[in-house]
């Protein structure tokens, strides 16, 4: 999916409140949500692009990030985050839980107790450039990943203080209040996020200021990243714990590594297999040649036969990319191209004049065309 501002896919400038972002979210969630459009084939695609902006600029850690590195971030890679519950995070939820998310539930449709406890921390995704060379060696690379991290002042609490937090007393620290409605279907009760609380379930009367009472602060971390001999492009690594910090004690995300393998200028690769092109004169082509042909190692030697053709590929067994999965390694195709003079000198010519001649053929840009050879036969002047 490509990537487009996400304050431009929510319609709203940079500067908007929480309540604005919110609104915005609630607006587009009514008029893509998949189970309304079910008609529309982009309505999918549009809730989850929308989802996705929301997710980001709904959450002050995530929004401030984005504020700062934009889609992507740190180096040569790329960078992104991704929701804790799995890799991608881009589902959606059925029309019930929009429903109870923006307009209270639907009464006996069933609401949920939202859960405030420990809570996963996002993965991240990281786009590592190799080269081929480090692709078959292998190796170790440090990145910076700018990630949330557990204040540290803190420790995640949000205050220093022994009694800097109390519990919400407008929903009794569940993070939720229940709202009674009437309307001409019936009466609803539903349960909607605490407006006191914002859901925390807590009211922090003396905030950190290191993290000002989020629990988690922006910090660059240094990682190493082994990379596996015979790496493939769009391998992924992941890295236990090198994501986001969770929340109220959860455990962190993980980070996961993708490899991407810039192209090569000699070597070309199909799985543990490599391909070069090996340029020959005429003369070697025709006579034969034993000759050296270029590896990921070094030099490789190769017999090339008599009569080679334009063409022809032949196979240094156990020459190519070591196998990710399993043991050995893969081949080295070598492609023929056989290179024609284009300089050629008197001597040169004549050689190839009398090759020809012996060979019964015609050469030369000065032998007589077709109309020159009819008035020969008919004995023209």
């Amino acid at each position: 999916m490509s990537k487009r501002d996400y304050y431009e896919v929510l319609g709203i400038d940079r500067n908007a409140s929480e309540t604005e972002i919110k609104k915005a979210y609630r607006r587009l969630a009514k008029q893509y949500h998949p189970d309304l459009n079910k008609d529309d084939p982009d309505a999918e695609n549009k809730f989850k692009e929308m989802k996705e902006a929301y997710d980001v600029l709904s959450d002050p850690q995530k929004k401030a990030r984005y504020d700062r590195f934009g889609h992507e971030a740190a180096g040569s890679g790329g960078f992104e985050g991704f929701g804790g519950t799995g890799f991608g995070g881009a589902g959606f939820g059925g029309i019930d839980e929009i429903f109870e998310q923006f307009f209270g539930g639907m009464g006996g449709m069933g609401t949920r107790r939202r859960q405030r406890g420990p809570e996963q921390g996002d993965h991240l995704r990281y786009d590592m450039e190799i080269t081929l060379e480090e692709a078959f060696h292998g190796g170790e690379k440090v990145i910076t990943i700018p990630r949330t991290e557990t204040c540290p002042d803190c420790d995640g609490k949000k205050t220093k203080s022994d009694r800097g937090s109390e519990t919400c007393s407008s929903c009794g620290g569940s993070g939720q209040q229940q709202y009674a409605r009437s309307t001409p279907f019936g009466r609803f009760v539903s349960m909607q996020v605490c407006s006191n609380c914002r859901g925390e379930g807590v009211i922090i009367s003396d905030p950190c200021p290191t993290c000002n009472a989020q629990g988690r602060i922006m910090q660059e971390r240094k990682i190493e990243i082994k990379i596996p001999p015979g790496v493939e492009d769009g391998s992924r690594l992941r890295v236990s714990g090198g994501g986001e910090a969770g929340l109220r004690g959860g455990p962190a995300g993980d980070l996961y590594v993708v490899f991407r393998i810039r192209p090569h200028k000699i070597f070309q690769r199909k799985g543990s297999d490599l391909w070069v092109d090996q340029t020959i004169s005429i003369s070697q082509a025709a006579l034969g040649v034993e000759m050296e042909v270029p590896t990921l190692e070094d030099t490789a030697s190769l017999r090339i036969p008599e009569g080679t053709q334009h063409g022809a590929t032949f196979r240094l067994k156990g020459h190519g990319m070591p196998r990710l999965r399993g043991s050995g390694r893969g081949d080295l195709h070598v492609k023929i191209k056989v290179s024609v003079p284009k300089h050629l000198t008197q001597r040169q010519k004549e050689l190839l004049e009398e090759f020809a001649y012996l060979n019964g053929e015609e050469v030369g840009v000065e032998s007589k065309g077709f109309f020159d050879r009819m008035k020969d036969a008919f004995g023209g002047g």
